[in-house]
This record gives structure tokens, sequence and C-alpha cells, in this order.
């Protein structure tokens, strides 16, 4: 008789199962990671304070700004090398003037384009700051400049051109340094005589007889308007050439010296006329037109 084969029987496959970390020790890796988080932040924290003291120490000493005019700018030196490179000779046209020898209404045509709160922030003003930022993301763009006079100045001054956080950072540890050893006064006089206004044009005396034949005491209503209109492109935006831009934001600038009281409505009104007799064609576009006209810096 055959034996029988014995059955076969099917492998069987047996589930192991992971074995799972108490409770108590996944939030005891949680902590860890979390304080481990934290002290890198700490200790990023901590280095950016120290590059900032170490930055701040080694700034360029301005106290003699406060009796002395200087010489020339890091600006004068950058735009001298570029025309250099480009195998020309350059031209500097400088006149240094004090405040009073300047028409008030052309100090204000500057301090309302470029720098509205200039005597209530010290140095950075966070309000202009926040509405940049928030204009970036509202239109997914970039926004508006937002530095100061007084960051322009230190950029002017002991900067170049460039777009770099290193930069940025002196600039605002610059303005800083400007505002703390500095009147409002001295920085605004500063400002008006160094700032570019046209290829080699340095100063609103220079600009004054460069682009108008006058000198910045006797400047109208609208030709102040006009140099404070060119200070977001200075070399792009000349008054010879009669650009709609410099038109629209002249036009712009006059609007707000009247709603902040700077100059009298039928002052406004002449200026307007005297843009429309200098630019020809109808009147510019509307105040909303600003927001979207292109800088450099």
């Amino acid at each position: 008789m055959a034996s029988r084969p014995p059955s076969a029987r099917a492998p069987t496959v047996r589930t192991q199962k992971t074995k799972q970390p108490p409770s108590s020790a996944r939030r005891g890796g949680e902590k860890r990671s979390g304080a481990g988080w934290r002290l890198w932040a700490l200790g990023l924290w901590l280095l950016f304070m120290l590059w900032l003291g170490v930055g701040y120490a080694r700034l360029p000493d301005v106290s003699a700004l406060r009796t002395e005019n200087p010489r020339t700018t890091a600006l004068m030196a950058q735009r001298a090398e570029e025309v250099y490179a480009a195998g020309r000779k350059p031209r500097v046209r400088q006149t240094w003037v004090s405040l009073g020898a300047v028409a008030p209404h052309v100090v204000d045509a500057v301090l309302i384009s470029e720098d509205a709160r200039f005597y209530r922030h010290e140095g950075v003003d966070w309000t202009e700051v926040k509405n940049s930022l928030d204009q970036s993301v509202h239109e997914a763009r970039l926004g508006r400049g937002a530095s100061t006079l007084t960051q322009q100045l230190a950029k002017n001054l002991y900067l170049s051109t460039d777009r770099s956080l290193l930069r940025k950072g002196k600039e605002l540890l610059l303005a800083r340094r400007l505002e703390a050893q500095l009147s409002k006064q001295r920085i605004l006089a500063l400002y008006l005589n160094v700032v570019e206004w046209g290829p080699g044009v340095y100063g609103i005396e220079a600009a004054a007889r460069e682009h108008f034949g006058a000198s910045a005491r006797s400047l109208s209503v609208a030709q102040g308007a006009m140099l404070a209109a060119m200070l977001p492109a200075p070399r792009r935006w000349l008054p010879a050439q009669r650009p709609e831009t410099l038109r629209t934001r002249a036009d712009v600038i006059l609007g707000r010296l009247e709603r902040e009281g700077r100059i009298s409505g039928a002052q406004a009104r002449e200026a307007r006329v005297e843009l429309s007799r200098f630019f020809g064609g109808p009147p510019a576009p509307g105040p909303e037109a600003i927001a979207r006209l292109p800088v450099e810096s």
C-alpha cells in the first residue's frame, strides 16, 4: 500500500509590528529638536549683532561733517571711474551753497519727493518701509523705494550704487550715525549739495545753472518741482530731453506741495502753466500715475 505524501502546508508569513516609541520619548525628541532650532536662531542672532557692532565701529567718523564740506564723495568717484572706463574724461559741476541760498519751495519740493517724514524719523522711516513692503505684496512686484534722505546721503558720501544686502546694512548704520552726529538742517544742506542731478552735475546750485541757467535762489516753483522730480533717475530724466515721466512727476509734486500748504493754489496753477509751456502738449496724467514710475539707484 502506497504511503500518502505529507500534506502541503502553506508557508506562514508572520507580520512583525514595528515597535513605536513611547509617546513620552517622541515628545522628548520633539523638544530637543525645537530647542536645537532655537539655539541655532540665537546663535545667528548673536552673530548678526556682533557683525553690526563691528561694522558700526569700523564706519567712517562723520563728526567732521558738522563744519567741513566733503571735497568729493564715493558716488562722484564711482561715476568718474565709469566715465574713464568708457574712454572719456569726466566732468564735474558742483558749487556749494547754504540752505539760505536755496529757494524754500525748492527745498520743500525735494522733501515732498524724497522724504516727506524727514523731520520725524532718526535716519530710517519704518512707516515708509512698511508701506513699501505692503505695496510690494499687494502688487506682487517691487514697490517704491523706502530710503530716507539720510540714507541716500550716506550712500552718496561713502558707498556705491550696488544693491547688495551688505551695502544696505552699511547704509542703515551710516544713516543712524549721521543722525546722531549732525543736525537735520546740516544733513539737508549736505544732501542738497552732493546729490546727483545729471551726468557730472552735483548739488542744487550746479543743477539750477546746468538745467535752467538760474541760481538755486531764483528757481521758479515749476523748475524746483522738475529738479525734485529728476532725483530717482537723475541721469535719464533730463529737462533738456523733455521726458513725459519728468513732467508727470513734477505735476504730482506740485499737487503734494499744494495739499501740504507749501504753495498756494495760485502758485500751483501758475507752475502748471509753466510746465505746459516747457513741455508742450496736453496736461500731465493724474497723481495716481506716480506710484508706477520706475526709479534707479
